[in-house]
């Protein structure tokens, strides 16, 4: 069995693959200062002890080591990381040591699952979309505020606003002050996407598919019509299959 872990700055994913199904999956906030024994806390019971092998994909280096040692202290097995150098079967048309490897590990799945070109909108705790043309060249994207920072940096930065819990408006209009801060983030969001989006295809002269994933992507993807697949596992599917390619290596 393997363990694919997905660090994220939001959260900790878990996912545990027998053969090509994914049979096991959880998630914890994530937390900077984790110890291994809070991991173990929160993670452990709910991990086959049959794992057999793990690989990780970080954004968060700071958890990297308590990661480490839970799969060390747990399954007596030693992680791999996903790296800037590993073969994803995409041209790389982009600075990787400055890029997310949750980025490339989605876009490297959506070419695997959906065929090319494709392109995958994340809504975590930044946006970021990202283009794989069809000739499998990863073109890069873009990065904007998510909206749960984007609730954060208005409450932050005055004095009345306050930071409001982010779901569905119940219309565009609001009448309270709550409701009109959700309205144009929720919205807001929406729009700058299906804008994106078009400016996107227009670059890239082909109609790509467009997927969706991420903790915010189940709320959004079905407001937005230009997005065709809402793939909740996207990132843990990619790590599998970056697993499968290294073994075949």
């Amino acid at each position: 069995m393997l363990l694919a872990v997905d660090i994220g700055n939001s959260s900790i994913k878990f996912g545990v693959f027998d053969k090509d199904k994914l049979t096991a999956k959880l998630s914890i906030p994530t937390k900077r200062d984790y110890s291994v024994q809070e991991i173990i806390e929160q993670a452990g019971d709910q991990i086959p002890a049959t794992v057999d092998a793990a690989i990780v994909c970080s954004v968060v280096p700071e958890l990297d080591n308590a990661i480490t040692n839970f799969v060390r202290n747990s399954f007596q097995i030693e992680p791999q990381f996903v790296q800037p150098t590993d073969d994803l079967g995409l041209t790389i048309n982009f600075n990787v040591d400055s890029t997310g490897m949750d980025r490339l590990v989605n876009s490297f799945a959506a070419a695997e699952k959906y065929g090319v070109p494709c392109v995958v909108v994340s809504f975590g705790t930044a946006t970021t979309i990202d283009v794989v043309n069809a000739e499998r060249v990863y073109l890069g994207g873009l990065i904007a505020p998510g909206m749960k920072v984007s609730a954060q940096a208005l409450s932050l930065a005055t004095s009345k606003l306050p930071l409001v819990e982010i779901r569905k408006p119940e219309a565009v209009t609001a009448q309270t002050t709550e409701a009109a801060i959700r309205s144009g983030i929720v919205y807001g969001q929406i729009v700058m996407i299906e804008g994106l989006l078009k400016l996107i295809i227009d670059e890239l002269n082909d109609q790509p598919k467009v997927i969706a994933t991420g903790g915010f992507a189940e709320l959004l993807a079905s407001e937005i019509g230009m997005i065709d697949k809402l793939d909740h596992d996207l990132t843990l599917d990619g790590i599998f299959l970056l697993h499968k390619l290294k073994k075949k290596a």
